[in-house]
């Protein structure tokens, strides 16, 4: 079932998020290499032996990443950048739908935009009326 997130929400499953987006981002960094290592075996004319074997890794590798993918996404999740470890939490701001900020590497979540807007258009949290107060107890 889908849910909207609070701040507060979002922030008591930050480390698990977090444990969840370390572990994409090691699984994508293996489909990465993983691509490069079947390039260049395709470079360098292998047989057929070596390419299925490489080939089978990715597959299971690409197919490990999506199903985490997956796991995250259906909690109202969203990556939306691998290279800087950004991450959005559906939510509401009053009757508006809008997303919780998160990058990696900061200790809470902070920082909301609307859904038309990015990164650059993040505003905090803590700015008065933006959420249900009950919702940024933990932000103080």
């Amino acid at each position: 079932m889908f849910d909207f997130f609070t701040p507060a929400r979002a922030n008591s499953i930050l480390p698990q998020v977090r444990s969840k987006l370390v572990g994409i981002l090691n699984q994508r960094e293996k489909v990465l290499e993983l691509q490069s290592e079947l390039s260049l075996a395709i470079e360098e004319n292998i047989g057929h032996e070596k390419f299925f074997r490489i080939k089978n890794q990715l597959n299971k590798s690409i197919t490990e990443m999506y199903q985490q993918i997956e796991e995250i996404e259906k909690m109202g999740i969203i990556i939306k950048s691998f290279e800087e470890g950004l991450i959005d939490f559906a939510a509401k701001r009053f009757d508006e739908e809008v997303w919780l900020c998160w990058k990696l590497g900061e200790d809470k979540i902070r920082f909301w935009h609307r859904k038309d807007e990015g990164f650059i258009g993040r505003k905090p949290l803590s700015i008065k009326g933006t959420f249900d107060e009950d919702d940024l107890e933990d932000l103080r």
